[in-house]
């Protein structure tokens, strides 16, 4: 227990570390909400940083702050790619897939340590001033997004339970071959093992999804082809 412990609070360190090259200040209170834990660990948390190497100083009456300029990654963005970023980040919250809101909050935050002290003051008013009007109530009506875009380029198998638009329910093992959004939802197109076919499922509508240990042959899929097929037979049918 005690190996996981501090297994548990390396990670944590790191993660702080990642949070003060992100931001021009980080303080005890965002700390201690961050990862559920009292200002008086946090400190300690920003004491053992210290200890090891890493130049914090402290603000005073603000918080922390790394000395400007170190541990700067090998890539670099430009002003311009950091704001795009931002923008789409902001169009990325308002999407119903809580993995991918989840998982782009993260590289955003990992992008901010690439930005010197103005770039990162820069970012922080750029993200006060901007919005995207849509999924007003910021509802997550899925959180499995992620993990089908790994079995995608995995090739694994998927086993899920589903419930249709007449609200049936089953159980079935997928192909997951690929993925497009329409104005509301995320849809996964895949090979049904119970239907022997292509199939779409929304992904709102996956109940419980479980990725196996159980890899598929590639159907060497493409999305413009399957598109293609779909409209020829809208023809045939108007």
């Amino acid at each position: 227990m005690k190996d996981l412990n501090n297994i548990s609070r390396l990670s944590r360190l790191t993660a702080i570390l990642t949070m003060l090259q992100s931001k021009k200040i980080l303080t005890s209170s965002e700390i201690a909400k961050k990862f559920d834990i009292s200002k008086r660990t946090a400190y300690r948390d920003i004491k053992a940083l210290e200890a090891s190497g890493i130049p914090i100083y402290t603000v005073e009456g603000k918080g922390y702050s790394l000395v400007d300029g170190f541990n700067v990654p090998p890539v670099m963005f430009t002003e311009e790619e950091a704001n795009a970023l931002i923008t789409a980040h902001h169009i990325i919250l308002q999407n119903r897939d809580k993995s991918l809101v989840k998982n782009h909050s993260s590289a955003i935050e990992k992008l901010k340590t690439t930005l010197k002290s103005a770039g990162k003051e820069k970012v922080e008013l750029l993200s006060q001033r901007v919005a995207y009007m849509k999924n007003f109530k910021r509802e997550n009506s899925s959180d499995s997004l992620s993990d089908i875009q790994k079995a995608i380029t995995d090739l694994k198998i998927i086993k899920i339970d589903y419930v249709n638009a007449a609200g049936v329910s089953s159980s079935r093992e997928i192909e997951p071959q690929a993925l497009y959004h329409t104005q509301e939802n995320w849809i996964l197109i895949a090979w049904c093992r119970k239907r022997n076919a292509f199939r779409e499922f929304r992904l709102d509508r996956i109940q419980k999804l479980v990725v196996l240990n159980q890899k598929f042959d590639d159907r060497s899929f493409l999305l413009l082809d399957y598109f293609a097929e779909l409209i020829e037979l809208a023809k045939k049918h108007s």
